[in-house]
């Protein structure tokens, strides 16, 4: 669901603080903000609320960066066994 059909709808989503001070993120905000594990998220604090924000990921402005053409899965699999093997063997 993209974020302006949130913005839109006007949704209050709630979340529950846990014993350990943990919440969980709604599945509509996960999805719209793209959020995966380990992702960061940066909260401001403002004379109009708490305002949370998903933080940048430096490493998406590199994209396209490298010119790698497309590999062969089953072959980079099978070159990727061979090398841990070997790391084993010494």
């Amino acid at each position: 669901m993209p974020y302006d059909i949130l913005l839109r709808k006007d949704m209050r989503l709630r979340s529950k603080i846990t014993s350990k001070f943990q919440i969980t993120i709604p599945k509509e905000i996960r999805e719209s903000l793209k959020l995966g594990q380990s992702d960061v998220l940066e909260w401001k604090l403002d004379k109009n609320g708490v305002h949370v924000e998903a933080a940048d990921k430096p490493f998406l402005k590199y994209g396209g960066f490298l010119k790698i053409p497309p590999g062969d899965t089953k072959q980079d699999i099978k070159l990727s066994r061979k090398l841990r093997a070997e790391r084993y063997r010494q």
